[in-house]
């Protein structure tokens, strides 16, 4: 806003709002009057871009956005923690922990005789970065053996500032009302769990609605989270109005249909790189950022993707599903990555 404000600016047209017939060169008392006044004036207008910068959705990050967006009744959805299946030779008791190389889990809850559900204790990704042998807290008299085998609900870090900032787009320019498209992706947005969202209005017929989520790994959303937020807005898709949902509107929730995306490409590593760190992930944030939201997933935007990591200096002979052209996803299929093939060659 205030860019053009610097320092030389400043004192220069400070300068020229006195008289010629007074010495205004460097050094002069008028010039050593002025700089420190026009020091001054140039952190404020610092300080007034930086602000402006806080209160612009486009540019507000961290704190700033928090706040922004809960301004406007939108609300940034924090970590999760991961719930992983263990198994153990012995029933082990509710509430004691376990260790892996570089975290601890909480034994929650019984699933049959030595199967057991653990809570990652640190929230986010990093829940999910660990299969194998634990190790007990305590002596535990007969255990001999203790595994994670795999992962039932993946965790999830902090809602990002660019997911959020759509969503506040959304709240401000489709405003949600009276049962409306943007009401029900706005309950979604809401809703603890629930990733992304795509509506399909009178789907089943008249006064019907068919409402297709992904969990907050933007996967294929599991029946407990179905079901919970099917209650949420219309127990029994009945149209009572017992939810949120408005009385007459039967909604069906889904959890979208598994579109299989397999990748397979030569890549030349960058130097100081001994392997292609960072390209599952890259390519999974990719896949979830046209989640319910494009209607293909690009193949330039995909080779992109992979070629923008930072440990890859080039890629040829691409492939995406076995070709070299975009793959469409028709109503509500969620692309996920089934495979990727990297093989590095030579540059």
């Amino acid at each position: 806003m205030y860019e053009h404000m610097t320092y030389d600016f400043i004192l220069q047209r400070m300068l020229d709002r006195v008289t010629n017939d007074v010495d205004k060169r460097e050094g002069s008392i008028v010039y050593d009057a002025l700089a420190p006044a026009a020091a001054e004036l140039t952190q404020a207008y610092i300080a007034i871009n930086t602000m402006s910068d806080t209160v612009s959705i486009d540019t507000a990050v961290d704190y700033e956005l928090t706040e922004l967006a809960f301004q406007n009744g939108v609300f940034r959805k924090g970590a999760t923690k991961a719930i992983l299946r263990g198994k153990f030779n012995i029933n082990v008791p509710l509430g004691f922990t376990f260790s892996s190389p570089e975290n601890t889990f909480v034994v929650r809850e019984k699933i049959s005789d030595g199967i057991y559900k653990l809570e990652s204790e640190l929230p986010g990704l990093v829940g999910n970065e660990y299969l194998g042998e634990i190790i007990p807290s305590d002596y535990l008299e007969g255990l001999t053996s203790a595994t994670l085998t795999d992962i039932i609900a993946y965790g999830v870090g902090e809602e990002n500032d660019d997911q959020l900032r759509e969503k506040l787009r959304r709240k401000i320019l489709y405003p949600d009302q009276d049962g409306n498209v943007a009401q029900y992706i706005e309950w979604a947005d809401a809703y603890d769990g629930v990733g992304a969202v795509k509506v399909f209005p009178l789907f089943y017929g008249g006064n019907t609605v068919k409402v297709a989520i992904s969990d907050r790994s933007f996967q294929v959303a599991d029946s407990l989270l179905i079901d919970s937020f099917q209650h949420h807005l219309d127990p029994g898709g009945l149209g009572l109005g017992n939810g949120v949902a408005p009385i007459g509107s039967k909604v069906t929730v889904t959890g979208g249909v598994k579109k299989d995306i397999n990748i397979s490409v030569n890549i030349v590593l960058a130097e100081g790189y001994t392997e292609p760190e960072g390209v599952a992930q890259a390519i999974s944030n990719y896949l979830a950022s046209v989640t319910f939201v494009k209607n293909k997933v690009s193949y330039m935007r995909m080779a992109v993707t992979i070629i923008d990591t930072p440990s890859i200096a080039d890629l040829n002979d691409f492939r995406m599903n076995g070709g070299i052209e975009d793959v469409e996803l028709v109503g509500d299929e969620i692309p996920m990555i089934n495979s990727i093939n990297l093989t590095v060659v030579s540059g």
